[in-house]
This record gives C-alpha cells, structure tokens and sequence, in this order.
C-alpha cells in the first residue's frame, strides 16, 4: 500500500537510520540556485499522481495514489515526529489507553472545522468509522476497525450486517470518544496515524458516492477537481487548525501514464515532484538533476507475491517459493539493472520499522542455484514449470520484473514471463478481483512504523492488504497473541517470532528495500524533505515566486 504520514525514523527498543543523500551532479543546479529568490506560499506544486483505484473516500484506498490524495485532504487523530518516529497529536488533544491498552479514551482539540465550516466533533470519528466498518459499503480497507468490539456485528463473514455501530464506540460528549477493543493491542494509538481512521463531515452520509467525488475534509487541503486520468487538484485551506499549515498554495496532481513520460516532464520544470525515476534513467538522473536528484531509502518492501487462490500455488509446498526465492540474484540485479538504487531484502519487515531484525530470513533470500533447484525438486516443481509475475507499466517495473526472470530461468530452469497491466489501478483490480493468473509484483509501504504492520496486515487471513489468498492459522494466532501483549516490546519480540514462521511458510518472496530516487524542479523553493513512507511532506514544500 500506501504510506504512514511523515515519520523520518523510528525509535524505541530499536533506531534504525535511513539515510537522506542529497545527490549532487553537475554545477548548474546548485544548492544555492534552489535557495535563490524567495518562496511564493501561495505557489501552486505540481506533484505525479497516477489515478487511484478507488473514490476518495478514508477507508477505501489501501494504494498508495489514493492515500497520498486523501493524506492532503484530510487530518487523523496523530502522526509521527520526524526524526524519531515518537507520536504526536494532531487533532488529538489526547489518546490515552486503560491500564491492559483495551480501552482507549480520545480527547479531541476544540474548534476544529471541515472545509465545508461545519465543526469536526467526536461523532465525526465514530460515524466515519461505524460506515466504514459496515460491509455494506464495500470499503476496502474495513478490516483496520476489527480489532473494536462489536466490528463482527456491522462486518459479518456471511450475509447483512445486524447492527450500524460498534458496540466499542462511544461518544462521550462533543470533544471526546472511547474504544473499546475485543483484547488488549498495545500499539494501537500508533494504527490512528493511517488515513482509514480520519473523520467525516455529516454532508457526506448523505451522499457517500458523491462524497467520494468531492470529498470534504478537514486538513490541509481542500479538494477542488478530480479530471478522471489526468489531474486532481487541492487548494490550502486557510482554516486549518493543525501543526502542519500548508506553506504552498495547493498540488495539482498531475497523471503520466509512464514513467518516463514523467521524468521529461519534471526535466522541462512542466512538472515539480516525480515518484520515481525511469530505470533507463537511473544511471545519469543525478547527472540530469544535480542537486536537484534524491536519493533516499524508505520503510518499504518490494516483493513477488504467489496468488494462492491459482490451481498453480492453492497446495503448493513452501519449499518450491524458498527454491524460486534462492534463484533471484538480488545482489546483481539491484546493482546493474537497478544502478545501485534498492538494497536486497533481507526481511518481510522494512528497515526503519520497528522489530526489523536484519538477517531475519537468512539463506532463503541469498542466490543459490543448486539449492534452489534441490528445493524446487524436494517440493514437487512448479506446476507447469512456468511463472508469470503481473506488474504495472505504468511505473518502471518491466526491467526489473525481466531481470529477476532471466535469473529464475537461468538458475533453475522455470520458465518466468513478465505479464504487463496499463496502470496500478488494474494491477489492483486484478489482484482484488482474484485474477491474477500466477504471482504478482507486490510493494508494501509502512502505514504505521511497527513491524505488525508489514506481517499482520499484510499476511492475516482477513487483512485488507492481503489479495493473495494465502492463510495460516498459526500465524493469525501468534499475531492476536501478540497483538495483546501488555507492553509494545513484548508485541514486537512475539512479531518476530512470527517472522520466523513466514519465513518457513513463505507467503511471498521478498526482493529488495526500495528508495527514493526522484527529483525536483528549478520551481522548487529550497530541499524537499521527505517521510519514512516515501513521498515529500507536500504541507512543507516551498514553491518558487515568478515576481
């Protein structure tokens, strides 16, 4: 998916550093060419932004296109202080849990509005989270609100919801609301800086689907136009209450269907933030673009992913993904294809996060051909004895996903084809869908900075970021047992246990740690900084006065 807000590191009973490198190439763009002139906070940012998979609406997007619209527009509860990962309030006052972390009383800032001028209350948290629990409202990411008691009774396995509330919402009075959770989870405060947990203005159950249109919030950002394929443009919204005030005057968020379409675009200053570089690209950009280049890791995975649903991997023996695994020369491909850019994975878990452990995997993700090939035969072989790997082309991804073929093939003798969707957004319909034909490129970036998150809500039987079909009851019971841990460092210690399990059971292969290797526009005011989840802090991105 997606991305947590603007965590830069995280501390803890860990601190993992994720080094900033600002990338200088040749003397034309100069830090102090960026610094030159002043800053225009009424300048509009122009920002890549493939089309989201879904309306905007909180709880139905777990990509990363819809998440970064929905981060401008709306405003949660808390966020994460750059640096060090710690929590802070933003339309909080307070988040406070009972003594075991099953109940948890919410305190909201006073005189907060949503764009429309009506007043954000703590009936706005509950309704927006009591609708996007219901399963009648088809929302993607309805399984983030399980863990509240009574979510089974508005989200049944089978047939119509009983109820329209949560039993463990409870409005208090107009600034406050408590939650009250099926078991302790300790870490639960840090779940509210993900975007399913935002508020929403009464105007929208009145018309959801139109609401997902034009949706109304209560950030930074107000939203002006969604041009479907082409733009989305949000403007500041001046009566913002929360610490992170806009320091532009909006984003038009810009559609490119390809990725070196992009970077033409960001090189002619016609467009200010690219998401990734081209890889045809990646050897000279820091050539191209000076100081202007980044090149920075993030908390992210990206791995392939079997679709356990297919007649080829439903009772596929684990051995064959570990021998598929050990075919992957990580080492070379990011170093040649990739030019340097990725770092091999040796982890479900992203650096950066809390209880990433490294070397959690060993062997399994270390190139070895003759292994790999003992480890397919001891399991059987591949059924058919060839893969695809579904991926979108609307990123640069067929080079990589080539590669990392060649060398499956070469090593073991599995014929392996890329299979090529036009845009994320019908990669995803794929995968939601059930359909895709063997395994699918997968990219997970942190939501919330804890290693739950890259195990729980990716591998749970029920977990929204799970579109693979794969299932293991003693994972989901080590992860509830976990998850009601009494401290924080007790849950992640139990997650790393469960890492271990994976690793046996192997739900998906991973494959390398990603970076940012983007760049910025001469219209850019000064460096972009940019979150742990891999995109710029938009709020505190400055634009260039033309005057």
């Amino acid at each position: 998916m997606r991305g947590a807000k603007s965590a830069k590191w995280v501390a803890g009973a860990a601190i993992i550093a994720l080094a900033a490198t600002a990338c200088g190439g040749g003397d034309s763009d100069s830090g102090k060419d960026m610094n030159s002139g002043k800053a225009d906070p009424n300048g509009i940012l122009t920002a890549q932004l493939s089309e989201p998979q879904n309306p905007l609406q909180p709880a139905n997007a777990k990509e990363s296109q819809g998440s970064r619209v929905l981060r401008a527009i709306f405003a949660g509860l808390v966020d994460y202080e750059p640096g060090t990962g710690k929590l802070t309030y933003v339309n909080a006052e307070s988040v406070t849990p009972n003594a075991d972390s099953s109940v948890w009383t919410v305190k909201l800032k006073p005189g907060w509005k949503f764009h429309d001028g009506t007043p954000v209350t703590a009936k706005s948290y509950v309704d927006s989270w009591n609708w996007s629990a219901n399963v009648k409202n088809n929302q993607t990411n309805s399984s983030w609100f399980q863990d509240i008691k009574g979510y089974s009774d508005v989200h049944p396995d089978k047939g119509d919801p009983k109820k329209t509330e949560m039993e463990g919402l409870k409005v208090v009075d107009e600034n406050s609301f408590t939650i009250s959770l099926t078991g302790s989870v300790s870490y639960f405060a840090y779940k509210l800086g993900y975007d399913v947990w935002s508020p929403l203005p009464e105007s929208f159950f009145k018309d959801p689907k139109a609401a997902g249109q034009k949706p109304i919030g209560n950030g930074p950002y107000k939203f002006v136009s969604w041009d479907h394929n082409k733009m989305i443009k949000v403007r500041k919204f001046d009566g913002y209450q929360g610490p992170n005030k806009a320091k532009n005057g909006g984003i038009d968020f810009k559609n490119y269907t390809t990725a070196e379409a992009a970077y033409s675009a960001l090189r002619s200053d016609q467009l200010d933030w690219i998401e990734q570089v081209p890889v045809t690209a990646l050897k000279n950009y820091k050539q191209d673009l000076g100081d202007r280049a980044i090149d920075q890791e993030y908390s992210a995975v990206q791995s392939i992913v079997p679709a356990f649903y297919t007649k080829q991997f439903k009772n596929i023996n684990p051995k064959v993904i570990q021998g598929l695994s050990m075919a992957i020369d990580r080492d070379t491909i990011t170093k040649t294809v990739l030019n340097g850019t990725r770092t091999p994975a040796d982890s479900y878990v992203a650096r950066g996060v809390l209880g990433y452990k490294p070397g959690a995997l060993g062997d399994i993700v270390k190139y070895d051909p003759a292994k790999a090939k003992a480890l397919i035969k001891e399991g059987g072989g591949v059924p058919g004895d060839k893969i695809s790997i579904q991926f979108n082309a609307d990123q640069p991804h067929k080079a990589w996903v080539d590669a990392v073929c060649n060398s499956i093939r070469q090593a073991t003798g599995v014929e392996c084809v890329g299979d090529s969707k036009p845009d994320f957004a019908t990669d995803l319909n794929a995968r939601d869908g059930k359909k895709v034909k063997s395994m699918y490129r997968g990219g997970w970036v942190l939501d919330y900075p804890v290693n739950s998150n890259f195990m729980r809500d990716l591998y749970g039987t029920t977990a929204a970021g799970n579109t693979s079909g794969y299932s293991n009851k003693a994972f989901d019971e080590l992860a509830s047992k976990a998850d009601k841990a009494k401290t924080l460092d007790e849950t992640v210690k139990m997650y790393q246990e469960a890492e271990q399990l994976l690793a046996k059971d192997m739900p998906s292969i991973p494959l390398w740690f990603y970076k940012v290797n983007s760049g910025q526009s001469k219209n850019v005011f000064g460096k972009i900084v940019y979150g742990q989840d891999g995109d710029p802090i938009f709020t505190d991105v400055q634009v260039k006065s033309k005057k």
